[in-house]
């Protein structure tokens, strides 16, 4: 079976440049509206460890959907008014993660996250006015509304889905670590080659590795950033503090994820994956490493 032309439209998107200077000024005020790094980590989802938006999501959307139900049939026209009404008042939060995800994205993904953004937005104003029409007692001219503002925003959903599964926004780009890995100790490095302090990258079966040596002790994590696959090795080091019980972090270069070393969780996001961490163990002078769960 073809895909849908519409699909066709829509990967015609990405390459949208156009878009681009729109991005930018929106980009601009997301960033000047959330400064506080815990208010995006907590609308990222780092404390839930996914992405807050999909789950937002379903608040605005079910209760449109229940009311688009409930507007096909006759004498529950009030209670389909209160579920607008809780879909239009839920907007708000998820608009928000939304916003702080896009803001992170790849260009080709923000212009495809934009066109998805604006969608939403105009069903949002057709369910705002659909709402002043109930209240002014025109309820057939606010159901049409309400109808257009569900095909509008189920328009809007088939841009997250291109997004998501097509773009990989939002998902977690390490997860096939653990698959590709072999199971097993597998020999790293000579202890004695790997300087202390700085950031390196090794590859073992294939693999590219983040290594960070702390006298005899070796971190290594997946140089891959959960986020979107930024290379951390190119990233900055945050040194840890032992009075404040910090620990070593390094900073992804695309957009600024930052991972703990010694046990790759998530410091700050964007990201809200924790990087894939190795065992580590020296033997002969020699730096072997160890992947739990490896199934490669």
């Amino acid at each position: 079976m073809k895909p849908l032309p519409a699909l066709e439209l829509v990967t015609r998107l990405e390459d949208a440049e156009w878009l681009d200077p729109v991005a930018k000024s929106v980009r601009k005020v997301v960033r000047k509206v959330l400064r506080p790094q815990w208010a995006r980590d907590v609308l990222h989802g780092v404390p839930i460890g996914h992405p807050v938006h999909p789950l937002a999501v379903q608040v605005p959307i079910g209760a449109w959907v229940s009311a688009g139900v409930l507007d096909a049939i006759p004498g529950t026209e009030k209670a389909a008014g209160i579920l607008v009404g809780v879909g239009t008042a839920s907007v708000l939060p998820s608009a928000l993660a939304g916003f702080t995800d896009w803001s992170q994205l790849h260009p080709q993904q923000q212009r495809v996250g934009l066109v998805h953004a604006a969608a939403n937005v105009t069903a949002t104003g057709l369910y705002i006015a659909s709402l002043i029409q109930r209240a002014r007692g025109s309820r057939n001219s606010g159901k049409v509304l309400a109808y257009l503002g569900l095909a509008t925003v189920g328009a809007g959903g088939f841009l997250g889905g291109h997004l998501t599964y097509r773009q990989a926004a939002g998902v977690n780009h390490s997860e096939e670590i653990p698959h590709r890995f072999p199971s097993g100790w597998h020999s790293l490095a000579q202890l004695s080659d790997l300087p202390e302090g700085k950031l390196l990258k090794h590859e073992v079966a294939g693999l590219p590795l983040l290594v960070h040596r702390e006298g005899d002790s070796v971190n290594v994590l997946s140089d891959v950033c959960s986020h979107l696959s930024g290379p951390l090795h190119e990233g900055k080091l945050k040194a840890g503090d032992a009075g404040t019980g910090s620990e070593p972090c390094v900073v992804c270069p695309w957009h600024r994820s930052t991972f703990s070393l010694r046990t790759g969780e998530v410091q700050a996001g964007p990201a809200t994956s924790r990087q894939p961490r190795f065992d580590t163990r020296i033997t002969g002078g020699i730096v072997e490493v160890c992947l739990p769960g490896a199934d490669g």
